[in-house]
Formats: C-alpha cells, structure tokens, sequence
C-alpha cells in the first residue's frame, strides 16, 4: 500500500478571500498530495500559499470554465453565496469534482427566512421568528412579544 507522496498530486480551487478560506488554504497546502493550489479570489495573506485568481466568488461560470481550463481535480467552497447561486450544480453538469452543498440545500444556509419557514411547516423546534418589511412593525413586534430577544 502506497503512501501520500506516492499518490497522484492533485491541483485544488479554494472559491472564497475571506479567513474562512485562509485556513482551508493553510492546511491544504501542507498535504504532501497536493501539487497546485488556486485560490479564487483569495487575499494577501492567501497569495504567500496558493496562486490567487481574479475571479469573485460569485462568477460561478467563471469559476467552472478556470476547473475546466486548469484540470482542477476538486474544488472547496468557503463562503455560501456561491453555494445559494448553485456553483455545485454548475460544476456537476461538468462532471467537475466539488466539495459543497447544492444550490436547493444552501438555502437553509442562504436565506434565514427560507430556513425558519421551513422548520415552522415541518414542526422543528426553532425560535419564535416574524419577518417585516417596515421598522415600525419590526418594533410593534418586539413590544408585544418582550424581553429575552435571542
């Protein structure tokens, strides 16, 4: 049985700039199987351990067109915008390998709302919760139903 070093090296796509995505770059850049680390878009403190693309993480073709043309064996994502704009199903249509939800179960992530309105119909256990599109309401709400806000 083989080890790490004997192992094919694999070329990784971070998608994300933030401290998140510093650490998931930190430590994969220690792996002895990995031979090119792009982090898209990155930062200063990113660009000292992986290649730094000018790409947002928001342009999820932009990003699965750079897999494409770089061979990316696999793709991490960090922040969940990408995630809610569907950057999974759009590398999987390309048979890319990616490490992350699909756009339909980012959603718990993506939109609170989504989330508190789903465990409400299914009977979760969550918080009592109201959404406003006026403060006025907002702070009616917050009088009637009183202290702890948590």
């Amino acid at each position: 049985m083989g080890n790490a070093t004997d192992a094919a090296k694999m070329r990784l796509l971070v998608v994300g700039g933030g401290g998140r995505e510093h650490c998931l770059v930190w430590k994969l850049a220690q792996s002895p199987r990995v031979a090119q680390l792009f982090a898209a878009p990155g930062n200063a403190g990113i660009a000292d351990l992986a290649e730094c693309v000018d790409i947002s993480a928001s342009e999820v073709r932009r990003l699965a067109d750079f897999a494409v043309k770089k061979a990316i064996d696999l793709t991490v994502i960090g922040p969940e915008l990408p995630l809610t704009l569907g950057i999974v199903d759009e590398f999987e249509v390309r048979a890319l390998r990616i490490f992350g939800a699909r756009r339909q179960a980012a959603a718990l992530e993506g939109s609170k709302v989504f989330a508190k309105r789903l465990m409400r119909k299914y009977k979760i256990p969550t918080g009592f919760f109201q959404t406003f599109y006026r403060a006025d309401d907002a702070k009616r709400y917050i009088q009637d139903v009183g202290a702890p806000w948590s």
